[in-house]
């Protein structure tokens, strides 16, 4: 039987962290579909269409990877996909306490479907979405922490 995770978030936009997640998950899933929601807290800066272009873009070579966008819980697409694993990455003490109780949470709705936590490299630790807006809003050197298949001018 196939190993099949969902990586979900909002990847706005999609990092070098991601990607970090993504490739880790490779190693423990015989496939990995990537999830963009929708966060009602958070006010995006790009399309989902914008986003789902530049993951396509990025696991062109990869087969076993593929991306979606969803609304509602991260539970019910798994089950719609398939997937009896969420696949989480972690930076810091805080990212596990926050992911901890959503994956306590998601087990109490759905039993079978476990949450799968792989540590970021040390060199994307810092990496966030939330930065990288930060720095493409105020002029800032962002590229680096991106992958060369998103291209923003």
């Amino acid at each position: 039987m196939k190993r099949k995770a969902l990586f979900p978030g909002t990847f706005d936009p999609f990092t070098n962290g991601h990607l970090d997640v993504v490739n880790k998950g490779l190693i423990l899933f015989d496939e990995i579909v990537i999830a963009i929601g929708t966060n009602s807290s958070k006010k995006e800066m790009f399309s989902i269409e914008q986003r789902i272009e530049w993951i396509k873009k990025i696991f062109k070579t990869k087969s076993q990877v593929s991306v979606i966008a969803y609304s509602g819980l991260t539970v019910q697409i798994c089950q719609e996909v398939g997937a009896e694993f969420i696949l989480r990455g972690l930076r810091t003490v805080s990212d596990f306490e926050y992911e901890r109780q959503i994956a306590l949470v998601n087990e109490s709705l759905v039993q079978h479907i476990q949450s799968v936590f792989v540590m970021s490299g040390q060199e994307n630790s810092i990496v966030s979405s939330t930065i990288i807006r930060d720095l493409i809003k105020h002029g800032g050197d962002f590229k680096r922490y991106l992958p060369s298949e998103i291209v923003i001018p």
